[in-house]
Formats: C-alpha cells, structure tokens, sequence
C-alpha cells in the first residue's frame, strides 16, 4: 500500500486526492459498521510487545522458535502491508518497535479475512494473536490466529519511502513525526531519560523535590519580559513565571535545605533555534554551599549523564566532539573576554577603555550603560562563541546579577558562574544574596535601570524580601536549561527538535 506524500505543496490536484484517501477510509468504517464490527473498539488486551517477542525469540533458529508453543498477543499500527491473494505480510509497530506478522484466509476464515483484513490500511490500529516462526528470509514473524480491528484511520501517513521531511510539518504535527521517523522518538525517549538522571541524582543528594507557583503576581527570578494574564474572579493581574527562584528560596527560608524543581519557564520573548516561549529547566537550590561546590556537583552530574546515556564522556554535536571528562575550564568573565578578544584585561577594570573597545566592536551603547554591563556585552561579542568545549564563566558583574552575592575579595562582581557548551549557555548559578538589605538596593536599582531604558515601573517583592528578613541560611542555586542540554546529548541542531510540540503561528491542518 502506498502512503501519502505529506512533503509536496497542497495544490489543488494533491488536496482533492487526499479528499478521496479520507472518503475512502469513511466508506470502509460504515461497511465495518454494517457488518457489526466496531472501529474503534477498546476491549482487546495486548499481553506482549514487539520487543518482548523479539528479545524472546530472538537469534534462536526454525525449530526452537517451533518448539515455542507461546501464543503471542500484540497490539499497534499498521506501517506496512504486502498481499499476495489470500494471505498477507503487515508490520505491526507498538511503542517498543515492529513485529511482523502473517495472515493467511484459510487459517483465520473467509469473514475474517475479506470482511475485516481487506477492510484495513496502513495507520490502522489492530489487535493479533498466534504463535512465532521464522520466514524463508529468517524474519521472526507472528502467524496470525485471531485478527482485530481496534482503530480505523481516516487520514494516510506520510509517503513510505520519503518520509515526513518537511519541518514545519514535523514540528506542527509532531504525531506523524513519531510515526515515521524513528529517530525523532528515540531524541525524545532521550529527553525523558535526561530527565529521570537529574532527578535521581539530584534525590540521591538528599534533595527534595516541590513545585513552586505558575502565576505570579510580581515576575521575578530573570531579566525577562513576561506574558501577562488576568484573574477575573481576584481581579488582579498575574504573570507566568519566568523562573521558580525567589519561590525555591522562600523554601530555604522555611528550613527545606535541599530543594529542586523541574517544571516550565515562560518568557514573552524571541522565538530561534535556541528560544521557545516556553521551555523547561531543572532549579536547585543548597544551603551551606558555594557557587563552587555547585560547579563540582554540576561537572559530576553532566558527565553521570553522558555516560549513563552515551556510555561515553564523548558526544557528537555537530560534527563537533564534546568532551564531558571533568575537570572543565574555568575563567573569570574578565579573563574570558581579554582571551577571545585580544584585550588588555586591565582595560575592562577602566571605565573608558572598556566602552572604547565595546565601541570598536560595533555594539550599540545607549550611553546609560553601567561598567559592569559593558564589560558583560564585550564578552558575548567576543567570547561565547569560542566555548565550545564546557567552561565555567565566573565572577560576573554585579550590575548584571541582581540576586547574586558580591565577592568579598572584590566587591564589583559576584560568586556566579554560567556553564558555556557549543558556544551557548547551558547553566547559570551563584552563591545567593540572603543580606535584605543587600537585595531591596539591588531590586531598586534593577527597577530603575528598566524605567530609563524600557520605561517600564517595576514593582519590588516586597514579599520576598520580608522573608529575608526572616532569615535565609548560606546557599548556592543553579538553573539548568534541560532543553539546550538534550539538545547537546543528542546532536539535535535546534530546541524545536526537542520539544514535543513547539509554538506557531496558529493553522489549521489541511
């Protein structure tokens, strides 16, 4: 059977041929229906998987596999048929792989047969029973006894041997990218084990997991535009998070030493192979500890899933090698920028000479500029690209890390770090500012530079910062982008190949 070529513009000829595939398919679930079989029937229990029956069976040869009295019970989608008259080969694909199997006339009856199997497609759901055998060509294939129709498709897949390689469609229509493409589920069966590493590591470490609030009334946690919605009942404006932090923290405050959150950020924001408006990061938060304990804990835990997913510190991105074996590089933000950019280091601690370099490196300075942040946009110019393999950036600008604590030794930057692979940051953490004081100068000023250069007012937590004041133990906290970190574990080019279902534009489906 042929499938249908979801790749080709939808001119007018291609869109009334799929008009007459779905017509058909109509036609053959009202024959199903008149001839008392449901469609969409929901009473069959499939006992074994493709994978099961093959890791059984497997390597053995025709009289083993014969002497197997089993008889097998698998459900899935059809993906291939070949008839031959009476008797006909079909791959039945479930959520570990593909089976054959063989239906023959004389062994299920006539009804059966011409009633029921001739009435199936390809992307048809269906139920079999029947014992195992090999082919001629050594294929394991079930020999079909029992044959159900559980879900009748209207629409045809993507033609067979082309694929679905369009990318809009992949991502709009992420359903029939798993259906035809293997890979692309195996990226995200990759995503889910990521997930389930951080999380078992993170629980062995004594961490406890929560969950923190979606909406709030003040955005806080990132330099973020928010999208903004409104309670009808409260009458109050409410904001999507854009990070879980000053929520994590009032955690601390209530004693919870060890916390962490893996759930969504929303930012109202520009959408690129790096950017989704909403995305999901792994927040963590540990009292008695230091912006450099978590670098150490963060080397362990990237390269514990690497080598739990890969077998390997090594991974392919790109074409470029990855190396995750610790120790990795560290270099202050400072250092990092004189490096990548052949600048006098002692010209980033003079106000003057750094605006005069970010100048000749065509950035755009409005003039309100603080040092620290012109320092900071001299080392994106120059440096992030360069970080290909991961490196700690360290000791960022206090203009430029409002929740971070100053350092003692140098009081104009801060114990931060963000984590750079593939010239894009992965992580970002800091021993946290638990001085209030500290923190509402800090607010204050964040909210004044957003009204002089957005001409935004800005409220100030008010909340939070009275749970300071309440006290909040010695701690360090880290964000983890999950989506950019799958998509280095498993050399995807963009963060839409990691993610179920990307945001578009709203179009309905032809």
């Amino acid at each position: 059977m042929k499938g249908f070529d979801n790749n080709k513009p939808c001119t007018d000829g291609i869109m009334e041929k799929k008009k007459d595939f779905i017509k058909h398919r109509i036609q053959k679930v009202e024959e199903l229906r008149e001839a008392g079989i449901n469609p969409y029937a929901n009473n069959y229990k499939a006992l074994h998987t493709a994978s099961e029956i093959s890791n059984s069976l497997g390597g053995k040869n025709q009289e083993e596999v014969e002497a197997c009295k089993d008889v097998f019970s698998v459900a899935g989608r059809i993906v291939s048929i070949r008839n031959f008259g009476k008797a006909s080969f079909f791959h039945l694909q479930d959520r570990t792989g593909k089976i054959q199997a063989y239906i023959q006339k004389n062994k299920v009856g006539s009804d059966c047969y011409n009633l029921l199997f001739k009435k199936v497609d390809i992307g048809d759901f269906a139920g079999i029973k029947g014992r195992a055998f090999l082919t001629h060509s050594g294929e394991l294939t079930i020999l079909v006894e029992e044959f159900f129709i559980l879900t009748k498709s209207l629409r045809p897949l993507p033609e067979k041997w082309h694929g679905l390689q369009d990318i809009e469609i992949r991502y709009r229509q992420r359903y029939l990218d798993l259906i035809v493409n293997e890979p692309v589920k195996k990226t995200f069966i990759a995503r889910t084990r990521v997930i389930s590493l951080i999380r078992q590591f993170l629980e062995s470490r004594d961490f406890m997991e929560v969950e923190t609030p979606m909406m709030h009334s003040i955005p806080g946690g990132a330099a973020a535009q928010p999208f903004k919605t409104h309670h009808n009942s409260m009458d109050m404006d409410l904001y999507l998070r854009i990070a879980p932090e000053l929520y994590l923290k009032r955690l601390l405050v209530g004693g919870l030493e060890r916390v962490f959150e893996i759930n969504r950020n929303f930012r109202n924001e520009g959408i690129s192979t790096q950017h989704n408006p909403e995305f999901t990061m792994v927040e963590f938060y540990q009292a008695y500890a230091t912006f450099e304990d978590l670098m150490d804990m963060t080397e362990e835990m990237i390269s514990h899933i690497s080598k739990e997913l890969h077998n390997s510190f090594t991974v392919s991105y790109q074409g470029t090698e990855i190396n995750f074996s610790p120790p990795w590089q560290r270099l202050t933000l400072k250092e990092a920028a004189a490096k990548y950019g052949s600048i006098d280091i002692q010209d980033l601690d003079n106000p003057e000479k750094a605006r005069g370099h970010a100048e000749r490196l065509g950035i755009e300075l409005t003039g309100n500029e603080k040092p620290g942040e012109v320092v900071t946009a001299v080392f994106e110019e120059v440096a992030e690209k360069h970080l290909v393999q991961p490196t700690f950036i360290t000791h960022f600008p206090v203009e430029v890390s409002p929740l971070a604590r100053k350092n003692e030794k140098d009081p104009s930057v801060t114990d931060r770090f963000e984590l750079y692979i593939a010239g894009r940051e992965i992580a970002n953490a800091f021993s946290e500012l638990n001085d209030p004081a500290d923190q509402r100068s800090r607010f204050a000023a964040q909210a004044e530079s957003k009204e002089q250069t957005e001409g935004v007012v800005s409220d100030i937590d008010e909340d939070f910062l009275t749970a300071l004041e309440y006290g909040m133990p010695p701690a360090a906290g880290e964000g983890i982008g999950i989506d950019r970190l799958v998509m280095l574990l498993t050399d995807s080019p963009s963060i839409r190949d990691v993610i179920f279902f990307p945001l578009f534009r709203f179009e309905r489906p032809q």
